[in-house]
């Protein structure tokens, strides 16, 4: 049995009792595995890898460790969807103490943070060693490329605990709870946390934001990559009225406040957002700030919401939890296949262990399952869906040595693709994880077939974009069976020339590029024009009456491409 390292310790739940709750029978909740401290402890969130297992981390156990960490300073692991557990990587303090989560980038390779450890001090923020890094993972073989305080005062950032997210331009965003050029005095040390850049080639970072407070401070959760190309997130404390932010920031770093929460719409946002279809954002709050271990018996206080937020910052309350089916979501939500939104509360429910729930966009909660200690305790990551339709999770303590444990919730959903990147130009590689490939199977983007595919065991498929391609869903076919991405795929356009070079207004220009197809606008230095689609590769445009020398911009279902030089109008 095991207990939260010192900050992480406000999240402990203690086990009181409350009123019952009775589950939906509509669903099937499995157990899969119980954390033994020798393959880890305390697990965290969970993301689906390109083998078709769940890849996490945990904060304690495994073999490695040092002085740092009390011999034990968490592990790598992936669990398949049938529940057999293997640990990947042990951290020994020096290469990292404490990971919490992990992505798999564009690359095949595992990228992830570790809270502490790495080679740099950071006593003043609190912990028994150094603050931190961001790894990367190829096989067994863990690399650390990046360790935070590697400034002065670590205005670099500390403490890194979100899941990052890889932008469309390669590079992986992040957050710090800690450091920065902020002031903050809470108990995480000086610095208010930050937002980070790290290429992955280099491992080099760059510090995008630094939280002052008024605009947000020790931000935890994850970061998302928006449809508007920005980046969001929240801050769970600080901001206008000292109880959390939502932000958006741009690859550049430029960071705005969209929303400031007021307590009467909520309070205390530890988890990430999820951006639907329709570009509504959705998100929890868990009402409980945590300062030391969450009580559950405390009264007169609420207990956590979901809220949607428009991207004006417009918030609106959809569900306050009861305790008795569920209090403190202190993690986010995802969107299942269903359009639904699922999640999990750290405590409530019977046992005060937590539930899993699920509620719709209008607000409709129900409860999915509630927790009992045995089958797992403390929910603390939300879940994830599989490309096989179900969804899993972790618990942080429970299960058979009361190390956590890793678990599956069935709502009878059906298998699908997740693909990545979600956007990109004729000839760029995709993957596609879904179920049952072959080297049979058929792949489309937009209803265009690739002809180029390269498969991985029955859940990968590497494919190339397709000349003529179109903004759409993807598609694989095998045998009988397609699968459809739950996301669409953009295809992004591309001009390589444009003939004439000069000419007066009226002039017909011949725009050569590629995915123009499905084209809606060109302009002339920003003035519009009437324009006819040839083809994929071919657009014609008159130069508009008002037209100035300047780049041509064509703009697609897809994005926009500019031209490299500008066109001289006479």
């Amino acid at each position: 049995m095991v207990t939260l390292s010192a900050w992480k310790l406000g999240y402990a739940v203690l086990v009181l009792w409350v009123a019952a709750v009775i589950a939906s029978p509509a669903q099937t909740f499995t157990s899969l595995t119980s954390f033994n401290y020798t393959d880890g402890a305390i697990p965290f969130g969970l993301i689906q890898g390109s083998d078709g297992n769940l890849w996490g981390g945990t904060d304690k156990g495994g073999t490695g460790g040092n002085f740092s960490c009390n011999t034990s300073c968490g592990t790598i692991f992936n669990v398949t969807p049938a529940g057999v557990l293997t640990s990947v990587h042990g951290f020994n303090g020096n290469d990292g103490n404490g990971p919490t989560a992990v992505i798999q980038a564009s690359n095949g390779t595992y990228y992830g943070t570790a809270s502490y450890g790495g080679t740099h001090d950071c006593t003043s923020f609190g912990s028994p060693g150094p603050c931190g890094n961001v790894f990367k993972l190829v096989g067994t073989t863990l690399t650390p490329i990046y360790n935070f305080c590697a400034q002065n005062n670590c205005t670099d950032g500390a403490i890194p605990w979100g899941r990052m997210v890889q932008g469309t331009d390669g590079n992986l965003y992040g957050t710090t709870q800690a450091g920065g050029t902020g002031t903050c005095s809470g108990a995480l040390g000086p610095g208010c946390g930050t937002v980070f850049k790290i290429t992955v080639a280099t491992g080099a970072l760059k510090t995008l934001h630094s939280f002052v407070n008024t605009d947000g401070a020790y931000p935890f959760g994850w970061l998302i990559q928006a449809s508007d190309g920005n980046f969001y997130g929240t801050t769970p404390v600080g901001g206008a009225n000292g109880y959390g932010t939502v932000f958006k920031i741009t690859s550049a770093g430029t960071l705005t406040t969209v929303h400031n929460f007021a307590k009467t719409d909520g309070a205390y946002p530890y988890g990430g957002l999820v951006q639907a279809a329709n570009g509504t954002f959705y998100g929890t709050t868990s009402e409980l700030a945590l300062n030391g271990a969450p009580d559950c018996t405390l009264t007169g206080v609420g207990y956590g919401t979901v809220f949607e937020m428009t991207s004006a910052g417009k918030v609106t309350t959809l569900h306050s939890f009861a305790n008795t089916d569920g209090a403190y979501p202190y993690t986010g939500l995802v969107q299942g296949t269903d359009g639904n939104f699922y999640g999990s509360t750290a405590c409530g429910g019977t046992h005060n262990d937590g539930t899993a729930f699920s509620v719709t966009s209008l607000g409709t909660l129900k409860t999915l399952h509630i927790f009992a200690g045995s089958d797992g305790s403390i929910p603390l990551s939300g879940l994830t869906q599989h490309t096989n339709g179900e969804f899993y999770g972790t618990t942080v303590f429970g299960g058979t040595d009361n190390d956590g444990t890793v678990f599956s919730l069935s709502v009878a959903l059906g298998p699908f693709l997740q693909i990545q990147p979600t956007s990109g130009k004729e000839g760029a590689k995709i993957g596609i994880a879904g179920q049952g490939f072959s080297s049979s199977s058929v792949v489309k983007f937009g209803g265009t077939k690739a002809t180029t595919i390269v498969l991985t065991g029955t859940t990968f498929i590497t494919a190339t974009v397709p000349a003529a391609a179109l903004t759409g869903a993807v598609t694989v076919t095998t045998g009988t069976t397609t699968l459809t991405s739950t996301k669409t795929f953009k295809v992004l356009p591309t001009i390589t020339s444009f003939s004439p070079p000069s000419g007066p207004v009226g002039t017909l220009v011949t725009i050569t590029g590629t995915g123009l197809e499905q084209t809606t606008k060109v302009t002339f230095a920003g003035k519009s024009t009437t324009f006819t689609v040839v083809k994929d590769t071919e657009v014609t445009a008159d130069v508009p009456t008002g037209a100035v020398t300047g780049k041509i911009a064509v703009t697609t279902k897809g994005g926009s491409a500019t031209s490299a030089t500008n066109f001289t109008v006479n």
